[in-house]
C-alpha cells in the first residue's frame, strides 16, 4: 500500500454512451480536461461532442474499438492524458488492461489488477468470500465441467438450480433449471453464452433461492487499506437477470439487517485489497420476509454500476468524484461514522432502453426523434443520458438511453415523483420501455414494497400487454398525418409545390389507411372544413379546429378545449405519446407512400441485423404458432424467433453462423396441406 498522491490534470474516458457523459461532468466541475474516444459509428455520438478532445480509434464493432486495449492506450498517450476512467462494460473490470495502465505510467481509475483477478470467476470468488467469513449460497464451484457431473451436482443440490458462466455477468451465460430434463441444454446454452460473451465457458451450479431479493451495497477502498460502505441499493425489479428498476435504501430493511450486510459487504472489499468503486451484490432470502432473512454474497462487480445514482442521491455524495479522490492516492472523504449519518429520504431509478417490451423485448435501433436529457427536471429529479435528439441507436451496442432519477423524503414521494419524470420524458423515433418502467413503477405491490425478481413474470400480463388501440387513436393519427402535411406545405414558401388539398384550403375529403395488429384494414375518412378538421372512423369522429404542428408536439382544439399530444409521422408510422402511453399505429402500405407488402403472415424476417445461433426447425417440418423456429443473436442479446401461426416450413433463407441483415428473409411458412 501507498499513500503517495498525484493530481489527475486531463482524464481519457474508455467508454461511450451515457456513462462517459456522466464522468465528464464531474470532470468539469473538478476542471479535469477530458478525451472521448470514438468508433466510427460514434463519430457524431453526445460523449465526443461533451469532450475537451476526442480521438478516433476504429471501427464500429467494439472489438475493433472500445476493447482494443493498445488503441486506448495510445489514445491517452497521445493526448498527455493522466489517468484513464474505464466506465462500466467494455474494458471497466479487464485486469491486463488494469496492468497496461500501470506499465505506461497511466493511473488507472479503478481497483488493481489482482483485486479484478480475485472476483473475476465466481467459483472461485465464492472460495474466498467464504474464507473472508462472508456468507455464500450453496453450490457446486468444481473444475470438473464434465456434462455428467454437472447435471449429477445439480441433482445433489436439488431442483431448481441456477447454472450460469463463472466469467458471466448481465445475464448473460445464466440459466434456471427446474427439473432434470432441463439440465442437458441449459448446460449446453450457458456454456455457449459463456464462451461467446466472455471467452470462458467455465460453469457453476447453485441454490436457486424461490422468492430472491436482489440488494447490493455500495463499498469504497483507499490506497491505505481503509473500506467503508455507503448503503445499499435494492435492484430487485429485474427482467432475464438485467436490473430495471433500483432503489436506496432497500424498503423494509432492518437496521440491524442493514449493519449486518454492511460489516460483510466490508469484508469482502478487504479481503481483496480493494481500492477504489466497487458493488458487492447479495442475495436475500425472502420467502417468509425480510426481517431475519438469510442472506448471500452473489458477486462482486469491480467498478463503478450502473445505478450508482441512487446513492448520491441520498447520500449527497458524488461518486466519480471520489473515484478520482482516491485513484490520485487520497484517503477516502468521509469516515464510516461520517456516512452512517448522511442517509437522507429515498431514491428510485429506472433504466431507460431502445427495446420493445410488448414484442419480447427486442432492442430496436434508429434515430431519436425526440428525446432531451436537458430539459429542466426540477431539484429532486436527475435524467442521465447518452444520446439526445437526432442521435443513433444502433446495432453495435447497449441499447440504453438513458436512466431517469428521483429523490423525494420517503419512498412514496420518490415514487410519484419519478413517475411524473417519466409521463413529462417523451421519447419518439423508436421503439422504448417507457410504458412499461410506468406500469411497472406504479403497480400496487411495487408501491407496498413486496418487490422481488419475480415480480414482472409474477405480474407479467399487467405489465407486458399492449395498449389498446381503438378509433379514436386512429383519429388522433390522422389529424397528426393532415398538420404534418400542412406543416411540410408552409414550409415550402410555394403554394404550388404543397400537396393539392391545400392550395386554396377549399374543404376537401380524403381517406387515410392504416393497418390495425391484426393486419386488417382500418379506414379513417379526414375532411378539411371551413372552421376545422373532420376526421371519423365508422360511428367515430372527431371535429378539430386550430390543429397545428410545432415540432413534434400536436395541438388542436376540441369542444373548447386545448389538447396537445407528442406525435412523430413517417411514410409507414404514426407515433403517438402521451403522459402514459406511447403508441405506434401502421400506416397501410399504399396509403404511406411505400410499395405493396408482400410479406404475409408466412413470411418471418430479421427483425434487426444479427448472427443465426441455431436453427430448430428444417424444411419440411409441421410446426404451430409458438414454435421456436431459431436462434439470434442480436445486440449482445439471443432472441428466439417462433412461429406467428401454423404450418409447414416451406423454406429456409438462412444458416447457423450466418450474418443476416434487417428485413432478411429467414424463414416461410405455409399452410398444412
Amino acid at each position: 500500500m501507498t499513500n503517495d498522491t498525484r493530481k489527475i490534470r486531463k482524464l481519457l474516458i474508455a467508454n461511450r454512451g451515457e456513462i462517459a457523459c456522466r464522468v465528464m461532468m464531474t470532470c468539469q466541475s473538478l476542471g479535469i480536461k477530458t478525451v472521448a474516444v470514438y468508433s466510427e459509428a460514434d463519430k457524431n455520438a453526445m460523449h465526443v461532442a461533451m469532450a475537451d478532445e476526442a480521438v478516433h480509434i476504429g471501427a464500429p464493432a467494439a472489438t475493433e474499438s472500445y476493447l482494443v486495449i493498445d488503441k486506448i492506450i495510445g489514445a491517452a498517450k497521445a493526448t498527455g492524458a493522466d489517468a484513464i476512467h474505464p466506465g462500466y462494460g467494455f474494458l471497466s473490470e479487464n485486469p491486463t488492461f488494469a496492468n497496461a495502465c500501470a506499465q505506461n505510467n497511466i493511473i488507472f481509475i479503478g481497483p488493481s489488477a489482482a483485486s479484478m483477478e480475485a472476483m473475476a470467476l465466481k467459483g472461485a470468488a465464492k472460495k474466498l468470500m467464504t474464507d473472508a467469513d462472508v456468507p455464500v449460497v450453496p453450490g457446486y464451484h468444481g473444475d470438473d465441467q464434465s456434462p455428467e457431473l454437472l447435471a449429477a451436482e445439480a441433482e445433489k443440490i436439488g431442483f431448481p438450480v441456477l447454472i450460469k458462466a463463472v466469467a458471466g455477468g448481465g445475464g448473460k451465460g445464466m440459466r434456471i433449471v427446474n427439473d432434470a430434463s432441463e439440465v442437458s441444454s441449459a448446460i449446453e446454452a450457458a456454456r455457449r453464452e459463456g464462451e461467446n460473451s466472455f471467452g470462458n465457458g467455465k460453469l457453476l451450479i447453485e441454490k436457486l433461492i424461490q422468492k430472491p431479493r436482489h440488494i447490493e451495497l455500495q463499498v469504497f477502498g483507499d490506497q491505505n487499506g481503509h473500506a467503508v460502505h455507503l448503503f445499499e441499493r435494492d435492484c430487485s425489479l429485474q427482467r432475464r437477470h438485467q436490473k430495471v428498476v433500483e432503489e436506496a435504501p432497500a424498503p423494509g430493511m432492518s437496521s440491524e439487517m442493514r449493519r449486518a450486510m454492511g460489516e460483510a459487504a466490508v469484508k469482502a472489499a478487504q479481503a481483496i485489497n480493494y481500492v477504489g468503486a466497487g458493488t458487492v451484490e447479495f442475495i436475500v432470502d425472502v420467502a417468509d420476509g425480510l426481517d431475519d432473512a438469510p442472506f448471500y454474497f452473489m458477486e462482486m462487480n469491480t467498478r463503478l454500476q450502473v445505478e450508482h445514482p441512487v446513492t448520491e442521491m441520498i447520500t449527497g455524495q458524488d461518486l466519480v468524484e471520489w473515484q478520482i479522490t482516491v485513484a490520485e492516492g487520497n484517503a477516502i472523504p468521509l469516515s464510516q461514522d461520517e456516512i452512517d449519518v448522511l442517509t437522507n429520504g429515498h431514491a428510485v431509478e429506472v433504466r431507460l432502453y431502445a427495446e420493445d417490451p410488448f414484442n419480447g423485448f427486442l432492442p430496436s435501433i434508429g434515430t431519436v426523434g425526440l428525446f432531451n436529457p436537458f430539459a429542466e427536471t426540477g431539484a429532486n429529479t436527475r435524467i442521465d443520458a447518452g444520446v439526445q435528439h437526432g442521435d443513433e441507436v444502433s446495432i453495435h451496442y447497449d441499447p440504453m438511453i438513458g436512466k431517469l432519477i428521483a429523490w423525494g423524503e420517503n419512498r412514496d414521494d420518490a415514487i410519484h415523483a419519478l413517475a411524473g419524470l417519466i409521463s413529462e420524458t417523451p421519447v419518439i423515433g423508436l421503439a422504448t420501455n417507457r410504458d412499461f418502467l410506468l406500469r411497472a413503477l406504479t403497480h400496487p405491490e411495487f408501491i407496498k414494497g413486496d418487490v422481488h425478481t419475480g415480480f414482472i413474470s409474477q405480474f407479467e400480463e399487467y405489465l407486458l400487454t399492449p395498449h389498446d388501440v381503438g378509433a379514436p387513436e386512429y383519429l388522433l393519427a390522422a389529424l397528426a398525418i393532415f398538420a404534418n402535411r400542412a406543416a411540410h406545405a408552409e414550409a415550402s414558401n410555394d403554394p404550388w409545390s404543397a400537396l393539392d388539398g391545400y392550395r386554396m384550403n377549399l374543404p376537401h375529403g380524403e381517406d387515410l389507411k392504416f393497418e390495425d395488429a391484426k393486419g386488417d384494414l382500418v379506414v379513417v375518412n379526414l375532411t378539411q372544413e371551413e372552421d376545422g378538421i373532420s376526421v371519423s372512423a365508422g360511428e367515430v369522429s372527431l371535429q378539430a379546429s386550430e390543429v397545428a404542428l410545432h415540432g413534434s408536439v400536436l395541438s388542436y382544439s376540441e369542444g373548447g378545449l386545448r389538447k396537445q399530444l407528442f406525435v412523430h409521422v413517417t411514410d409507414s408510422t404514426v407515433d403517438l405519446v402521451d403522459a402514459s402511453r406511447t403508441l405506434t399505429l401502421k400506416r397501410h402500405a399504399r396509403d404511406g407512400g411505400g410499395g405493396d407488402d408482400t410479406d404475409g403472415p408466412g413470411t418471418i424476417v430479421a427483425p434487426m441485423p444479427g448472427k443465426i445461433l441455431e436453427l430448430k426447425v428444417s424444411a419440411g417440418d409441421t410446426v404451430a404458432k409458438g414454435d421456436a423456429l431459431l436462434v439470434m443473436e442480436a445486440m449482445k442479446m439471443e432472441q428466439t424467433i417462433t412461429a406467428p401461426r401454423d404450418g409447414k416450413v416451406a423454406s429456409i433463407g438462412a444458416n447457423t453462423g450466418d450474418q443476416v441483415g434487417d428485413g432478411h428473409v429467414l424463414i416461410t411458412i405455409e399452410d398444412t396441406e
